[in-house]
């Protein structure tokens, strides 16, 4: 561990409303990052023209000529265009530390991220930063993430009783978190996950606690319904994923089991789903409580666009 003070950025490709790029940007802003590397996935000019004028902030429209510049077509895939900007955002800068999280992800901690990252001993290139989840109609409430070595599958089944076997951690989400990565490393490429190095994926076993990772990813049932057939066919819903119980004792991955649950019970049968693992419910809220797994995570977004970006709204 060096004794100076390391710098950290954000990468990240974003697509949504202005309002809502322009909040996760105030919000790490606030929390202190040196720089953020903002990739427009689709034209936002007032988004652009904002987070332009800021001077830890670099901003890019990811158009046809931005891609034309990179010599190479546009990634059909939403996540190949966000590793393919974290890459080469990684391979130029000059920064200590970089991030890559999705404009729904919030990192937490009590104290300076830089304390954190201080602390990561020299040898270890990659830590991880674990998730919460959103829970849903309960304000700045998350769900915490539950270690393997803690008997996860018998909690999550604890809590989450009709369909807790099926989702792993009981987050609709991942569990894996993100990565941050020391830089100056040769022949790096980034992953949604994790971190390569010639072709083979650095060990990540080194974790930053003290640090969440805050996912928004379904705040609200009109939330997760929006973009309900985007996951499904090509966000973190689709299918090819491995089940969380094997196949042999009638695993299914999140994609077989949402269509099944949409086929048999249609929406109705979505928001049952949804409101028991979103923790909305007394009864599945009150099991999260008694087992310890609600985190208390005020971001106040608002509060800090309108000290970083002020006029935005």
């Amino acid at each position: 561990m060096g004794d100076s003070i390391p710098s950290w950025g954000i990468v990240s490709t974003v697509r949504g409303s202005a309002l809502d790029i322009l909040r996760f940007a105030a919000y790490h802003l606030d929390l202190g990052v040196d720089r953020m590397h903002l990739y427009l996935d689709e034209p936002n000019p007032k988004a652009f023209n904002t987070l332009n004028r800021h001077p830890k902030i670099e901003v890019r429209n990811c158009d046809d000529g931005f891609w034309a510049n990179r010599k190479r077509e546009r990634p059909e895939k939403h996540q190949t265009r966000q590793t393919a900007n974290a890459t080469f955002t990684y391979r130029k800068t000059d920064l200590d530390w970089l991030v890559h999280i999705d404009v729904d992800e919030f990192l937490w901690s009590e104290r300076p991220i830089v304390q954190h990252l201080a602390e990561v001993p020299d040898h270890i290139p990659v830590v991880r930063v674990r998730p919460i989840e959103a829970m849903a109609g309960g304000a700045d409430l998350y769900k915490a993430y539950i270690p393997a070595s803690q008997n996860r599958e018998a909690i999550v089944q604890a809590v989450y009783q009709n369909y807790g076997a099926f989702v792993k951690c009981g987050f609709l989400s991942h569990v894996q978190g993100k990565v941050f990565a020391r830089t100056g490393l040769p022949r790096i490429s980034y992953r949604i996950h994790s971190l390569f190095q010639n072709g083979e994926r650095l060990p990540r076993k080194a974790e930053l606690s003290g640090v969440d990772l805050c996912h928004r990813h379904a705040p609200d049932w009109e939330h997760w319904r929006a973009h309900f057939q985007f996951r499904l066919e090509r966000g973190s819903y689709q299918a090819g994923m491995s089940p969380n119980v094997p196949r042999e004792l009638g695993g299914m991955n999140m994609n077989e089991l949402l269509s099944w649950i949409e086929a048999e019970e249609g929406t109705a049968g979505l928001r049952a789903f949804f409101n028991e693992m979103s923790g909305s419910t007394p009864d599945v809220r009150a099991r999260l409580e008694q087992h310890g797994m609600i985190r208390h995570r005020p971001l106040d977004l608002d509060q800090k666009l309108r000290k970083h970006f002020p006029g935005s709204i």
